[in-house]
């Protein structure tokens, strides 16, 4: 049976499953749901847990031995099998395949997997498991999957915000569930339960210095030439990492990309915004951006961050903060054409 990460709750309230296959790449999440399944576990007398981590010197024959063999405790038992890279392998594919056509009595098993390619979905392994087990797949969250995540993760701490506290939160955590866990309990310690505002936002989460790239990236959609020099040069002078810097750069540029392909196709610009995650904040630099810049001076912006990357990386000669200011007055003035050949 297949579920969705908001349906394990409910479907733990009607009974457990003897097999549970949680598979991606975002840790918070499949931490979380093994959290709950184990706390289910555990209301159900399943106190005994044993752990089987795969490597890449793993004996598949593992699996069968804990499972065929008792509890030392004669309890009810979790198994726990983690794959990080989420690849079985031919002789895991069988074990699993084994264990799910003669699951053991008081036994659940739990496996965690890092993510899972198509191809895989179509197994005889995954279809076992899917035949009398629960798969719950993770996917990460963009839009509005996050914005309602951040959301009800704010309910929980008894904390409320408004929506464009919510995009300013994703857009500072970058998608990354824990790092946003981390800031919601930042907030809560510092201004208790009840309503936080965006000024309140900006203030605890961008405390960081990464952040700053923020502040460049208006002054750059706000085509202020003087402030994007200042601030790239502090970031420099701060030893802000350059990938950070690229990272906000390439983010924007493939943000208005895909926001002008939309449009192109139709659909109502207000709508396409909103579905980006662009608020009133900065809806505005974002359409003076798309209106100044061409498709291929975007993809001109791309090509100099790549080639930037590669400088960072030491595989290409040139100093990468030089091109990382040339793509932000590239940004800003279309017309420059600084170090980007």
């Amino acid at each position: 049976m297949r579920l969705k990460v908001e349906q394990l709750d409910s479907a733990l309230q009607k009974g457990l499953s003897p097999v549970y296959f949680l598979s991606g790449d975002e840790p918070l999440q499949l931490g979380e749901l093994a959290d709950a399944i184990r706390k289910a576990g555990k209301i159900n007398d399943y106190h005994h847990r044993e752990i089987i981590s795969v490597d890449k010197n793993f004996n598949w024959n593992e699996l069968a031995f804990a499972s065929d063999s008792l509890s030392i405790f004669s309890d009810k038992r979790i198994i726990e099998l983690k794959i990080p890279t989420g690849a079985l392998g031919v002789d895991g594919a069988k074990a699993v395949t084994n264990y799910c056509n003669r699951p053991p009595e008081d036994t659940i098993l739990l496996i965690t997997a890092g993510k899972i390619d198509s191809k895989s979905t179509k197994s005889r392994w995954f279809e076992a498991l899917d035949k009398i087990g629960v798969i719950i797949q993770v996917w990460p969250l963009e839009g509005a999957d996050l914005n309602r995540w951040l959301q009800q993760r704010f309910q929980k701490r008894g904390l409320q915000t408004d929506a464009q506290g919510l995009v300013v939160l994703a857009a500072r955590v970058e998608g990354n569930l824990l790092a946003a866990a981390q800031e919601i309990e930042k907030l809560y310690v510092l201004y208790g339960s009840g309503f936080i505002s965006v000024d309140q936002i900006y203030d605890v989460v961008a405390d960081s210095s990464r952040y700053d790239v923020f502040k460049l990236m208006d002054a750059v959609l706000a085509t202020d030439i003087n402030k994007v020099i200042k601030i790239l040069s502090g970031l420099k002078a701060e030893s802000i990492a350059a990938p950070v810097v690229l990272w906000a750069l390439t983010r924007d540029a493939r943000l208005i990309i895909q926001v002008k392909l939309a449009i192109a196709k139709g659909q109502n610009t207000d709508l396409v915004l909103r579905n980006h995650g662009v608020w009133d904040r900065r809806k505005q630099l974002i359409t003076q951006a798309m209106n100044r810049l061409s498709d291929n001076q975007l993809n001109k912006i791309l090509v100099a961050s790549a080639k930037a990357d590669r400088q960072i990386k030491g595989q290409e000669l040139g100093d990468a903060w030089e091109t990382l200011l040339a793509i932000s007055l590239l940004f800003c003035n279309p017309a420059l054409n600084m170090a980007l050949s």
